[in-house]
């Protein structure tokens, strides 16, 4: 998988209110110009809750 820079990865994700589904995840990155590589990173997330940026990060550490 490719990896992705997790500030950038914030950036797309700025605004977000947490918890936040996986699907609002994507919206907001989609909302803000996130590219394939980023969008296909949120897609394979779990389908969960995510309380904070850094749950994202650490679930996207996971899957690296």
């Amino acid at each position: 998988m490719a990896k992705v820079n997790p500030i950038e990865l914030q950036k797309h994700l700025k605004g977000v209110d947490y918890p936040a589904s996986k699907q609002d995840l994507i919206k907001t990155a989609e909302k803000h110009g996130a590219d394939d590589k980023i969008r296909s990173v949120l897609e394979q997330l779990p389908d969960e809750q995510f309380d904070t940026p850094t749950d994202v990060n650490q679930a996207i550490g996971k899957m690296e």
